[in-house]
């Protein structure tokens, strides 16, 4: 059973959700919020599987909620929730640690398979929301191996796991590394690909990658 937690201010639509994501047999909602500061409260007492979290909010927005949740419980999901209103909140909301992007007016069937991914560790952007990524991310030939030849074999093993949606804990664990270390090869293949960011690295790597 995935637990989630739903954040919204709009008390129509949140309850709404709530109700057809309830419906499916694998999907238990266990708390709602209205804001960031109440998602952040109801995170440390219900411990969700999955966070669906909403961007423009009163009190405290989706941004700072998620900054201050992945800081907390790095391993927790946060699926950002949006409409095209949002466009400046998309890089935020994934630098921040968000795990992926869905626009609300999406149906119910399609929330419940992005939730599924993510709680398996997958990272999701809506076909809408992907593009307004891409643009923000310096272009790279594909076929340009200089680009592959600056990385060490860990870094490509770091980077294709950061393609696969893996934060640094799961990294870690699977590399059998310090949390710390991580982080220090994430710098380093940053600098190394000219990307600006850790979303910016997940889609090369699944541009230039296998990361089936």
């Amino acid at each position: 059973m995935i637990r989630l937690l739903l954040v919204d201010d709009e008390d129509l639509f949140r309850k709404g959700l709530a109700t057809l994501l309830s419906i499916e047999a694998d999907l238990e909602v266990i708390g709602q919020a209205s804001n960031g500061k109440e998602a952040i409260a109801l995170t440390t007492i219900l411990q969700p599987d999955v966070i669906l979290m909403d961007m423009q909010m009163p009190i405290c927005n989706g941004v700072t909620a998620t900054q201050e949740i992945v800081k907390r419980y790095p391993w927790m999901r946060i699926l950002v929730l949006t409409t095209f209103d949002d466009d400046e909140y998309i890089g935020q909301s994934l630098q921040a640690g968000a795990t992926g992007y869905l626009l609300k007016r999406k149906p119910s069937e399609e929330m419940a398979m992005a939730i599924r991914a993510v709680y398996r560790g997958y990272a999701q952007l809506s076909p809408e929301i992907a593009p307004k990524v891409f643009a923000q991310i310096r272009p790279v030939d594909p076929e340009n191996s200089k680009y592959l030849d600056r990385l060490s074999s860990r870094e490509l093993e770091v980077l294709q796991l950061i393609g696969q949606g893996k934060n640094n804990r799961e990294i870690a664990h699977t590399l059998h590394l310090s949390i710390g270390t991580v982080k220090n090869y994430i710098t380093q293949i940053l600098s190394k690909l000219e990307l600006r960011d850790r979303i910016a690295a997940a889609l090369w790597a699944r541009e230039n990658l296998n990361t089936g």
